[in-house]
């Protein structure tokens, strides 16, 4: 015979006051709607040029040049990605992209992290009015240094070739900034019991600087590799040779050379905005937390 289970009885006492029901007024109501539809146009607004150039990627020809309004391809093709591999180097181009950018990355984040931390936990001679300079340089227009560059590595006999493009953007102002804004925060309590232990001014930057500055690396690289992977100008100014372009000057290449095959087009953007897109939705805690320890939001 089955027994029926007890039943904890909830002990009496004084009855607690109501839950306070928070009451909407309908402006607020309508306000919160109206909030609410904005966003959401203005977000419908912001992606439909990736919707766009999705869309025109996978078309076939007949969908691209057509003058009906076509949201939707009449049916999906790789054709636009077996011409930009088959008809052009777009390899090549995607190879140039991933070496250039990756070797431009190694250099920036390593020099700025080493000078944000000469200019936050060292002492020295005219620190203040070198640092002054240093942030000075950001105020200039990036045409203006474009000539100055020029003339550099012309002289120094690197024009046309890839150290062109990664040698004047071994170091970034803004990045110096950033990480001497970072490394101010740690305390300076650590340095000197390291210094005590009889550490050097090198073993505490990797035993003890590094090891702290993760987010602002994840922010410094993220930072690097989205603008080197984008940049257009400078590579078109210092490159000549269409073996040696990146991505951004092959899509200017494929519309100069050989007319507007606006498939292909966007099917070579689609595939120079994926990496980028891929590693800020991977990084993007690491990007928030460094920016915010950083103090700049």
């Amino acid at each position: 015979m089955a027994h029926p289970l007890p039943t904890r009885e909830r002990p009496a006492g004084p009855a607690g006051p109501p839950p306070r029901v928070r009451r909407v007024s309908p402006a607020q109501r309508a306000s919160a709607i109206a909030r609410l539809v904005t966003a959401a146009v203005v977000g419908l607004v912001m992606m439909f040029p990736l919707y766009w150039m999705i869309t025109i990627a996978f078309s076939p020809s007949a969908d691209v040049v057509s003058r009906e309004l076509q949201l939707w391809p009449s049916a999906w093709t790789l054709d636009n990605f077996r011409t930009i591999f088959g008809t052009f180097p777009a390899a090549t181009w995607f190879g140039n992209s991933v070496v250039v950018t990756a070797i431009i990355t190694v250099l920036t984040v390593s020099v700025n992290l080493l000078a944000g931390y000469a200019f936050a936990k060292l002492d020295f001679r005219g620190k203040g009015f070198v640092f002054l300079l240093v942030l000075s340089t950001m105020m200039v227009p990036v045409q203006v240094l474009m000539v100055a560059q020029f003339r550099l590595v012309t002289e120094l006999g690197i024009y046309g070739t890839f150290w062109a493009v990664i040698f004047p953007s071994a170091a970034s102002a803004f990045g110096i900034f950033l990480a001497r804004q970072f490394i101010i925060a740690i305390p300076d309590e650590l340095l000197e019991a390291a210094r005590m232990d009889g550490a050097g001014t090198v073993r505490i930057f990797l035993q003890i600087i590094l090891p702290l500055c993760k987010p602002l690396i994840a922010v410094l690289v993220l930072l690097t590799v989205m603008y080197q992977w984008n940049d257009f100008a400078w590579p078109l100014i210092a490159l000549k040779d269409a073996q040696l372009f990146t991505l951004p000057i092959g899509l200017l290449y494929l519309q100069g050379q050989y007319g507007a095959d606006y498939g292909a087009i966007m099917a070579l953007a689609l595939l120079s905005i994926t990496p980028i897109v891929i590693m800020f939705l991977a990084f993007q805690k690491y990007f928030v937390q460094g920016l915010a320890r950083s103090g700049i939001r």
